[in-house]
């Protein structure tokens, strides 16, 4: 082995990086998998030694300064892998291609390299999440569970084995909590790693939420657990030893890998006995591993805020401007909406035509119904701003509106899979209910629900200006804050376009039309 090789410890110190980073930076294909040998000296030592070029080093500052730069992980492996000159591929046998087309997905076995056909044809073997050999599930970033294996059911007994309908019932602290007797002796280890995971992003009280009833001697060990817990950091993909026990009993050391996307958290517990190369290998394809997760996310009632916003006379709008330019409008108003729901936790529905639905869902260090009622009036602000610009870019004296309507309830909520996308759908009234308000709706109003409003504590409410208008004794109009009306003493729905509405019509609503700076 050439004394210019670095050894993985060398790396580490010269770096100052975990070693989880680099090992996640080698799942994702941005360093090479290192060149193994067995030590000259045995003993207690370590039985292979990873070996890189010096080249890594200068990879991994690269990487770091683009992760500050604020460049994401992914798009961080697209510049990688469309760059031509790559000094570290030398250690990957090949040429400046390093063996593939992209960065992210292509990986290196651990392998001298004599044995470079070995390492091509065991790249064609890909591991699926449904293949998954290991214990795996996934939770929100309430830790309430979306989806987990069959090896989940069987090799945690008793934690999984019948999952409840409501949200908070998924809980996995509240799961393992009231099923500790069946999981003994596993119960400390999977309460103590998901204390860790969660530490980072939920308060105590978050934690405790979905604990009411539980002894309070039970809730002081939760707390203990809670303030000897150290908190994870920003890794893509995180791992922590856990010690779980075999069906004699015998401790046996896992690895849990935590897998971070913006709609939860893989947990992933291997034994670390075993080759976890095709772990990382698949934990590496995110884009891949999300989609088929979310495809499988277990079907749960929860509580949610719906909106709903159509683009008024899209009809007239698109007979008006040129294919090329209705279809940048649409992409602009999508593209500016996109980022405002996203600021507020907001995950795209199905809606036909121009209009879009959203859905906001209990988050653990937010209010999800304030949350839709910002990001309505933040989202009425900008079509605001885009019809000034296409008033004047078009000369033109239309004026842009996005008629919204907002409901809160509970429903189930699944995910239906096409070919290329995985769409969330929620079944039952509260969807439709929020369509017809968005029917209801003109020139940019924004109408909720009385529901909607009463979930929210009176200070909140106090946040929000909303009411109704009435017609006074002379004939004048005036707004009567913090009110409500049937939507049949509102509109005719009788007749006309308002026709519709009748299976609302006994619906009490109210007019949202601003939100205090201080919200």
């Amino acid at each position: 082995m050439s004394d210019n090789l670095l050894t993985s410890k060398d790396i580490l110190e010269k770096a100052g990086i975990s070693r989880a980073t680099l090992n996640n930076y080698i799942a994702r294909g941005f360093l090479p998998k290192p060149l193994v040998s067995r030590p000259e000296i045995t003993g207690s030592g370590p039985r292979q030694i990873g070996h890189f070029a010096p080249e890594v080093l200068e990879r991994i500052e690269l990487i770091q300064r683009l992760k500050k730069g604020g460049v994401s992980m992914d798009e961080i492996g697209m510049r990688l892998a469309s760059s031509n000159a790559n000094p570290i591929n030398a250690l990957r046998g090949g040429g400046s291609s390093g063996g593939g087309g992209n960065g992210a997905d292509t990986y290196s076995k651990s392998v001298t390299p004599t044995n470079s056909a070995q390492m091509d044809s065991s790249e064609s073997l890909t591991l699926t999440v449904e293949q998954l050999p290991h214990i795996a599930y996934m939770v929100n970033y309430k830790f309430e569970v979306l989806w987990l294996n069959e090896k989940a059911r069987t090799g945690l007994p008793g934690l999984f084995k019948q999952m409840p309908p409501g949200t908070d019932d998924r809980s996995i602290f509240k799961l393992l909590m009231s099923r500790e007797e069946e999981l003994l002796p596993d119960y400390s280890a999977m309460l103590r790693l998901n204390l860790t995971l969660a530490k980072e992003r939920m308060g105590l009280d978050g934690i405790l939420m979905p604990l009411r009833g539980v002894p309070s001697s039970r809730l002081r060990m939760v707390e203990e657990l809670y303030d000897a817990a150290e908190p994870t950091r920003g890794n893509v993909v995180t791992e922590l030893p856990v010690t779980l026990r075999d069906k004699e009993d015998k401790a046996t050391p896992h690895t849990a890998f935590a897998s971070y996307f913006r709609e939860g958290i893989l947990i992933v517990i291997a034994p670390q006995s075993g080759d976890v190369d095709d772990l990382l290998r698949l934990l590496g394809r995110r884009d891949m591993v999300i989609r088929s997760l979310l495809s499988k996310r277990l079907p749960v009632l929860t509580d949610l805020a719906v909106l709903v916003a159509d683009l008024q006379e899209s009809v007239k709008i698109c007979s008006e401007l040129p294919p090329d330019e209705y279809f940048e409008l649409i992409n602009k108003i999508w593209a500016t909406a996109g980022e405002i729901f996203r600021k507020y936790y907001g995950t795209y529905g199905k809606h036909v035509g121009d209009g879009m639905v959203y859905y906001f869902f209990p988050q653990p260090d937010s209010n999800y119904v304030l949350n839709a009622v910002i990001c309505a009036q933040e989202l009425k602000a900008a079509m605001a701003r885009i019809s000034k610009e296409w008033q004047l870019r078009k000369n033109w004296v239309n004026e842009l509106y996005l008629n919204t309507g907002l409901n809160e309830g509970q429903e189930w909520l699944g995910t239906f899979q096409t070919s290329t996308s995985v769409e969330f759908v929620v079944l039952g009234e509260t969807i439709n209910h929020t369509a017809r308000l968005s029917d209801m709706a003109r020139f940019g109003q924004i109408w909720a629900t009385k529901n909607f409003m009463s979930k929210l504590s009176p200070d909140r409410r106090e946040l929000i200006d909303f009411g109704i208008e009435r017609v006074g004794a002379n004939g004048q109009r005036m707004m009567v804050q913090s009110s409500y009306s049937r939507v049949g003493n509102l509109v005719d729905v009788e007749s006309g376009r308002y026709v519709k509405l009748q299976d609302i019509a006994g619906l009490a609503v109210t007019e949202i039309r601003g939100v205090s700076a201080s919200a």
